[in-house]
């Protein structure tokens, strides 16, 4: 004791002189660093304890006492692992709010409740070093910031970083470090990075997580991503799991190797939500990329709104359909999944589903595309649930099946309204009864660029669908290329629809249900076995239709005299079977034929239904319709007596 006191005398003495220097208390594995300029009076106690800066230690529990000449930052905790141990300093400034405790490189830190913006303010906490056998516990009530500045962190019984703040907590990745986090193989952690607040993940370093528990990263609340570069390697459920809301500003997420889902995000709380709490992903720009292997997994599932306004994002998932018993209905792999609105303004997105039943993008609200590149394909059959089989490329009847105990490989597919307002969209379906575009209620499109091949319908409503503007070309292997369950409204842009041979059409209004299809502008070509014809006088742009044969390498056009008023070219893949398709280009009225297009490889329709509709025709006139050496007299008409499937 007396040696303990003389170090103290000596301490207090030498600051007296050097009074830039530090003085460093060190108790067991946590130090104190003092700044000369701060230390005030230092309070010696009945012999038992010491106050310096307010930070009471008892004496006894003091290892050692020195002075040097190092720099101290305020509201600085720098944590130091090495092997089966760690270190701790804590800056004078902070002493008295923060208590610590060290066991082996298990660290535990617990934050005063007095700390806020009337006393010292958001701290800082420092990790780097490596660890096997390591963990970094906080907990507080207030902002806090913690920086990993190159940390190797295992913990074998738990979770590496564990942070029990329900406040926002900043976690800066440092520039141009490498940090590597792996909690333990069984355990009641939520994830290997656990944040009871809000994590905003910054920084431009990197940092890699392996979820052998549960998630890769959890928060009760939100999760944000800026600048970094995050890496899920692993995890046994979601790559990335969190309350309110996940916005991504700016870095890179990386999410693979999980069992469950890439990002998912739930509501707090169903019954009593902040405002922030949205249920919502929204991603403004970065690097996204997800790929999910399990059953009926998802990359993106929101409970709220799905948000997209940039960023490059590809996510793949190769699980197939399951039946779920709870709900009594069949589930599917799902790229990106909302149980709200799908929104989708900018950025490049590529997703692929090989599963079976599996989907590019499906939500139940709205879907509204006004900008960006998609890409979607689809190649897994038809999920089905019979007579409790489990079908995973199901080629039978459906009629029977209702459509819980189905699940079709889709593109693109929302409950509500699809709404298309601009971008480039690329959609293709291979597996049986893949659909391309779907609307469970009225679908509309008045700008952009969009191709679908597809198996089944290319683009389908199951009310209303209006096409108003934008470049379209569908093409349906085995069934429609524009199917509306209602009235199918064409008034601008240019349509190219392809649907398999009789008795499937190239466009197909529901004429049994008393709808119709009703052209008042815009450029069309529909080819298939049958195609629906105006049948009011809300038509009024005309028609010609002929029965035609189409081969491979040949050109078909429809003229007035010696004026082209359109032209197709069909690909040289072009073959015999009962799909294919080309690009039908319109010349402005009297004016000369505009370029010939391009199109889809695959079958020709023979004797097929060849629909044209442009600007430049009138009622009663007769046109040339050719393809090849063929030729056919049309005559021009604003409504039909017959139409739709050939019956």
């Amino acid at each position: 004791m007396k040696k303990l006191i003389g170090m103290i005398l000596m301490a207090v003495a030498i600051i007296q002189v050097a009074y830039a220097q530090t003085l460093n208390v060190q108790v067991g594995n946590v130090t104190y660093a003092i700044p000369a300029a701060q230390a005030g009076d230092m309070t010696y106690q009945n012999g038992t304890s010491l106050t310096v800066m307010g930070k009471t230690l008892q004496v006894a529990d003091i290892t050692r006492m020195y002075v040097d000449n190092s720099s101290v930052t305020d509201n600085m905790v720098s944590v130091e692992y090495s092997g089966d141990e760690a270190t701790v300093t804590i800056a004078g400034n902070v002493a008295r709010y923060v208590d610590a405790s060290v066991e082996g490189a298990h660290v535990s830190l617990k934050q005063s409740a007095e700390v806020g913006d009337e006393t010292c303010g958001e701290i800082t906490y420092s990790l780097s070093g490596t660890s096997t056998d390591g963990e970094f516990y906080m907990e507080g009530a207030y902002k806090a910031t913690v920086e990993l500045r190159g940390l190797t962190l295992t913990n074998p019984s738990g979770a590496p970083l564990n942070i029990q703040d329900g406040k926002r907590i900043e976690l800066s990745v440092k520039k141009d470090t490498e940090n590597t986090l792996t909690d333990a193989l069984s355990g009641s952690q939520k994830g290997c990075l656990v944040c009871k607040g809000h994590l905003e993940l910054k920084g431009k370093g990197t940092l890699n997580i392996y979820g052998n528990t549960a998630h890769g990263i959890y928060a009760k609340e939100y999760v944000s991503l800026k600048n970094c570069t995050v890496n899920v390697l692993s995890a046994v459920k979601d790559g990335v799991n969190c309350n309110q809301y996940f916005l991504m500003e700016s870095g890179t997420l990386s999410v693979g190797g999980v069992a469950d889902d890439g990002v998912q995000v739930s509501y707090k709380d169903d019954t009593d939500r902040e405002a922030e709490d949205t249920g919502s992903i929204t991603i403004t720009g970065g690097t996204l990329n997800i790929a999910v292997t399990g059953t009926a997994t998802k990359g993106l599932k929101a409970d709220g709104n799905v948000d997209v306004s940039g960023g490059d994002i590809t996510i793949t998932t190769s699980g197939g359909g399951k039946w779920d018993e709870a709900d009594q209905k069949t589930k599917a792999a799902t790229c990106i999944s909302a149980d709200g609105n799908v929104n989708i303004t900018a950025g490049t997105l590529l997703l692929a589903s090989t599963g079976s039943g599996g989907k590019g993008i499906s939500c139940d609200g709205d879907l509204v595309v006004g900008g960006g590149d998609i890409t979607v394909n689809t190649s897994g059959g038809m999920y089905a649930y019979v007579n409790g089989n489990e079908y995973t490329d199901y080629t039978g009847n459906t009629d029977y099946l209702t459509s819980d105990q189905k699940s079709s490989p889709k593109g693109m597919k929302a409950d509500g309204n699809v709404t298309i307002n601009g971008g480039t969209i690329s959609v293709t379906t291979t597996g049986n009864g893949g659909e391309g575009i779907e609307s469970k209620a009225v679908l509309a499109i008045n700008d952009g660029t969009i191709v679908v091949n597809s198996n089944d319908d290319a683009i389908n409503s199951s009310s209303h669908m209006y096409i108003k503007g934008g470049d379209v070309t569908v093409v349906a292997t085995d069934n429609d290329g524009l199917d509306s369950n209602g009235n199918l409204y064409i008034s601008g842009g240019v349509v190219r629809a392809f649907g398999a041979r009789s008795p499937e059409c190239g466009i197909d209004a529901n004429e049994e249900g008393g709808y119709s299809v009703i052209f008042t502008g815009g450029t069309l070509l529909a080819v298939g076995g049958g195609n629906s014809v105006p049948g009011t006088s809300e038509s009024t742009q005309p028609y010609v239709q002929a029965s035609m044969s189409v081969t491979a390498g040949t050109e078909v056009t429809l003229k007035s005299g010696n004026t082209v008023l359109a032209t197709f070219t069909v690909p040289s893949n072009y073959s015999s079977s009962n799909q294919g398709g080309g690009m039908w280009t319109a010349a402005a009225p009297g004016g000369g034929g505009g370029p010939g297009g391009g199109g889809f490889g695959g079958g020709g329709f023979g004797g097929s239904s060849v629909l044209v509709s442009c600007a430049g025709l009138t009622s009663g006139s007769s046109y040339t319709l050719t393809s090849g050496t063929a030729s056919s007299t049309v005559t021009a008409t604003l409504q039909g007596n017959s139409g739709g499937r050939p019956w």
